[in-house]
């Protein structure tokens, strides 16, 4: 299945309805769900949807920042999908819940660096 991103009607959407949208994988897995976006202060740019994953029933589970750049929203998923596999989410920089990381230039790029994603 081809990932198929909205192009007609409502080209944009409130951070809040973005809140809480599955995340999947290529293959169609559910890798979690996005708990918060990161938005750049100076040029308004999105820059992480931070993946809610692992735990269970919202307990235990851990923040992954990744870059907006790898989310691709499919309409038939009605979700976003990313050219990630657990393996590899699961090994990629996050942090707890209730945790707040700064997110700078030096995160930003060790965050970009694990995903082979250049910075905008």
């Amino acid at each position: 299945m081809t990932a198929t991103t909205q192009t007609t009607g409502r080209p944009c959407i409130a951070a809040s309805r973005v809140e809480g949208t599955t995340v999947y994988n290529d293959r169609g897995d559910k890798l979690g769900s996005i708990d918060d976006l990161v938005i750049d202060k100076v040029s308004g740019q999105v820059r992480y949807a931070t993946l809610e994953f692992g735990g269970f029933l919202g307990m235990g589970t851990d923040r992954y920042p990744v870059p907006w750049q790898l989310l691709t929203y499919d309409t038939e998923r009605d979700g976003y999908v990313v050219p990630l596999d657990k393996a590899q989410l699961d090994r990629a920089p996050k942090y707890g819940m209730g945790e707040d990381p700064e997110f700078n230039d030096t995160y930003g790029r060790r965050v970009h660096d694990y995903y082979g994603v250049a910075i905008d």
